[in-house]
C-alpha cells in the first residue's frame, strides 16, 4: 500500500521525489522519507543523504527545505505501516550498516524474520522493526561477495547484487535501490506489486502508481512480474527473473487526468461527492446513446462472443468494491436472471468454491491494484485453465477506475468506470461508477437472455438517463441537511444501518463510510435480521438509520424500523416523503424512484452524513487514520 518514487537524470532529484510522493500520499501517510546520491569531487564514489520524518509528507518537505538535499539520483517513500509502528526509525528508506545502500519498498517480505536472524548471526545490527530492512543488508552482503569475485563497483555489480538478494526474498514487493558507489545507477524490481517506469528526456521516473508519472511524462513502461531493471541517464536495461535481457516497447498513458484541486470545497471527499452527477452523466452519454437496439441496449466495449455461454457469474472484491458487487449481484440475478455469487477476494484465495462450468469471474477494484483481488483472479484463472474442459475455461472481466492498472494488464476484458482520479481515501464517486457499470451489465445480460421484455429494459434505461439531473438537486439538498444534523452525532459511539434487498449493500456501505472517516462504530444489517440478535444493542444512544424505498420490501422495512423505534432508538429514515414514512424521527427524503435504481440515490445521504459528522468532529476526512486508498498488500 506504500507509495514509492525513484528518479535518475539531469534535474535535482529531491523536488521530483517530493512531488511524486505528494501524488502518492493516498497510499499511506504514516511517515515519509527520501535518499539522494550526489557525485563526490574526490573520486567516483558518491555521497548518499537520507532524510525521514514521522507523519505526513508535509513534515518531510519541511525537513528537506531546512537541510537541503542535492543529487540527480534519488528514491522516495510514503508509508502505510505494516511491520513496526509509524515512527521515524521505521520510515523508509532503509540503509545497510555502512549507510551507502538505500532501499524503499512497497509490499511484504514474508520470510524477513528468518533472514533477520541469519544476518544478526553474521553481526548485522538492525535499527528498525520493518521487514524491509533485511533488503539493504542482503544487498550489502552480495556486493561484498561480488567484490571478492573481482567485480568492481558499478551499476552492473549493483544490479547483480539486487538480483541475488531478491532470489532470497519470499513475498510481494516493488523496490528501488541506490548505492553511493554507483552514483549513475538506479535499480528497480517488482514481484506481485505494481511498479512503472516513466520515460522523460534524458531522465527516468519510477513509481508505484500513475499519478506520480502524469505530470512527468505520458510515456511509460509498466514492469511485469519478476522483472528487474538497471536505469542510468543513458537508458534502461530490463531483465526477467532468470536474468535474461528483455526488450519491450513503452506505451502511452492515455485518458489520465489528475488535478489535485479542491476548488471551493473544504475537502476532496466533499468535492467528489458533488462530482457524482457529472460521473453519471458521462456514463449515460457513453453507454446509453439513442438508437441502440433492444438486443444491444448498452454500448459496452465487448463483442458478441463475450456474452455467449455464460450460465453463472462470480464476483471477487474487497471493501467498498464488494458492496458495489453485492448490488450488482442483485441486479444480475433479479433483473437479468443469471445466478451470481459475491466473494471476499481475500477469502476466495484460500477457500474457493468448487468449479462450475460456463462461469464469468468479475474482479472489482477501483485502483486496479488491490492485491487480494488480483491474486484471487490469477488463482482462479490457473485452476480453470488446468481443468482442461473447455466449459471450465477461464472467462474474466475487470471493473476498475484505472485502465492503466495491473488489473487491466492481467485480464482480457475491462470496464473502465471513468470516474476520474479520486483523492479522498473513502470511496464515493468511484462507488457510483462501479454501480453504474453493473447496471450496464445487467441490461446487456437481460437482453441476451431474454429475461426481461423490451419494455422493461427500456423503462430501466429511461430511469438511468434521468439519474444525473435528479442527483444534482439531491446532493445540494442533502449537503445542507446533513450539515445541520451532524452535531447531534458529536458524542455518538455506535450506529446501526438497516436495509433490505437491493439496498442491504447500501446499508453496509453507509456503515463503512461512517467508520472510515468519523471513527464511530457502525454496522449494517439486513433489516429483517435485527430481531435475531442485533436488536439487543439498541437504546436511546444508538441511532438507527433505515433505508426504506418503495418496492417489494418497503412495508417490511418500515415494520423492522418500527421495532427499533419501540426500543427508544433514534430513528433516521432514508425514504420518500409520505404518510408511511412519518414514523421516522428524522427523514432524509429521497425522490420516488423505482426500487431498481434506488441504490444510486440512497447512497447520497449516507456519504454526506458521514462526511459532515467527521468534519464536525474536526477529523482528517481525506486521509483518515490507518487507511490507504490502494491496498496493495495481503
Amino acid at each position: 500500500m506504500c507509495g514509492i518514487v525513484a528518479v535518475i537524470g539531469s534535474r535535482e532529484a529531491a523536488p521530483l521525489l517530493l512531488e511524486g510522493l505528494k501524488q502518492l500520499e493516498y497510499r499511506g501517510y504514516d511517515s515519509a522519507g527520501l535518499a539522494t546520491v550526489t557525485s563526490s569531487s574526490k573520486g567516483t564514489d558518491g555521497i548518499l543523504t537520507c532524510q525521514r520524518a514521522e507523519g505526513k509528507l508535509v513534515n518531510l518537505t519541511a525537513l528537506v527545505e531546512q537541510k537541503g538535499s542535492a543529487g540527480h539520483l534519488g528514491i522516495g517513500h510514503t508509508r502505510w505501516a505494516t511491520h513496526g509502528k509509524p515512527e521515524e526509525r521505521n520510515a523508509h528508506p532503509h540503509r545497510d550498516t555502512s549507510g551507502n545502500i538505500a532501499v524503499v519498498q512497497n509490499g511484504i517480505i514474508e520470510n524477513h524474520r528468518t533472514l533477520r536472524k541469519d544476518l544478526e548471526a553474521e553481526g548485522v545490527t538492525f535499527t528498525s522493526e520493518t521487514d524491509t530492512e533485511v533488503i539493504p543488508h542482503l544487498i550489502a552482503r552480495e556486493l561484498d561477495r561480488l567484490q571478492m569475485e573481482g567485480r568492481i563497483a558499478s551499476g552492473a555489480s549493483l544490479l547483480a547484487a539486487v538480483q541475488r538478494a531478491s532470489m532470497q526474498l519470499t513475498g510481494a514487493y516493488a523496490l528501488a535501490v541506490v548505492w553511493s558507489k554507483a552514483p549513475e545507477a538506479l535499480i528497480v524490481a517488482r514481484r506481485q506489486a505494481p511498479l512503472l517506469i516513466g520515460l522523460g528526456e534524458g531522465e527516468f521516473l519510477c513509481a508505484s502508481d500513475t499519478p506520480a508519472l502524469a505530470g512527468f511524462t505520458r510515456t511509460i513502461l509498466p514492469m511485469e512480474d519478476g522483472e528487474i531493471a538497471l536505469l542510468t541517464p543513458l537508458g534502461i536495461e530490463l531483465y526477467d527473473s532468470e536474468g535474461n535481457r528483455k526488450q519491450r516497447s513503452p506505451t502511452l498513458l492515455r485518458g489520465y487526468e489528475h488535478v489535485a484541486d479542491r476548488r471551493h470545497f473544504r475537502h476532496f471527499m466533499l468535492k467528489e461527492i458533488h462530482e457524482q452527477p457529472e460521473i453519471a452523466e458521462l456514463w449515460v452519454t457513453r453507454n446509453l446513446p439513442e438508437g441502440l437496439s433492444p438486443r444491444n441496449p448498452v454500448a459496452l466495449p465487448f463483442d458478441e462472443a463475450f456474452y455467449e455461454g455464460i450460465d453463472r457469474v462470480q464476483i471477487l472484491a474487497c471493501g467498498t468494491s464488494r458492496h458495489a458487487a453485492l448490488v450488482g449481484a442483485h441486479l444480475l440475478e433479479q433483473f437479468s436472471g443469471i445466478p451470481t455469487s459475491v466473494f471476499y477476494a481475500s477469502e476466495f484465495r484460500y477457500a474457493p468454491p468448487p468449479l462450475e462450468p460456463n462461469t464469468l469471474t468479475i474482479g472489482v477494484t477501483q485502483s486496479g491494484e488491490t492485491a487480494d483481488t488480483l491474486a484471487a483472479l490469477l488463482m482462479e484463472a490457473d485452476r480453470r485453465d488446468a481443468h482442461g474442459d473447455k466449459a471450465f475455461a477461464s472467462r474474466q472481466l475487470g471493473v476498475t477506475n484505472r485502465p492503466e492498472s495491473s488489473l487491466a494488464r492481467q485480464v482480457s476484458n475491462v470496464l473502465d468506470i471513468g470516474a476520474g482520479i479520486e483523492v479522498g481515501v473513502a470511496a464515493t464517486k468511484t462507488f457510483l461508477g462501479q454501480l453504474l457499470s453493473f447496471y450496464g451489465l445487467a441490461l446487456m445480460f437481460a437482453a441476451r437472455r431474454k429475461s426481461r421484455t423490451d419494455d422493461e429494459i427500456l423503462e430501466l434505461i429511461n430511469e438511468l438517463r434521468s439519474v444525473p439531473d435528479q442527483l444534482r438537486g439531491l446532493i445540494q439538498k442533502h449537503d445542507k441537511l446533513s450539515e445541520a444534523i451532524a452535531p447531534r452525532f458529536a458524542e455518538t459511539k455506535d450506529v446501526i444501518f438497516l436495509g433490505r434487498g437491493i439496498n442491504y449493500p447500501i446499508a453496509l456501505e453507509g456503515a463503512l463510510k461512517l467508520k472510515e472517516i468519523s471513527y464511530i462504530h457502525a454496522e449494517g444489517y439486513p433489516a429483517g435480521e435485527m430481531k435475531h440478535g442485533p436488536i439487543a444493542l439498541l437504546d436511546p444512544y444508538v441511532p438507527v438509520i433505515s433505508i426504506a424505498m418503495p418496492g417489494v420490501v418497503f412495508d417490511k422495512v418500515l415494520s423492522n424500523a418500527q421495532e427499533a423505534k419501540a426500543r427508544d432508538a433514534q430513528l433516521i429514515g432514508i425514504a420518500p416523503e409520505g404518510p408511511d414514512t412519518e414514523i421516522f424521527d428524522e427523514l432524509l427524503a429521497l425522490p420516488k424512484v423505482s426500487e431498481w435504481v434506488s441504490p444510486l440515490f440512497s447512497i447520497i445521504p449516507m456519504q454526506l452524513l458521514s462526511y459532515h459528522i467527521a468534519a464536525h468532529r474536526g477529523l482528517d476526512v481525506d486521509q483518515p487514520r490507518n487507511l490507504a486508498k490502494s491496498v496493495t498488500v495481503e
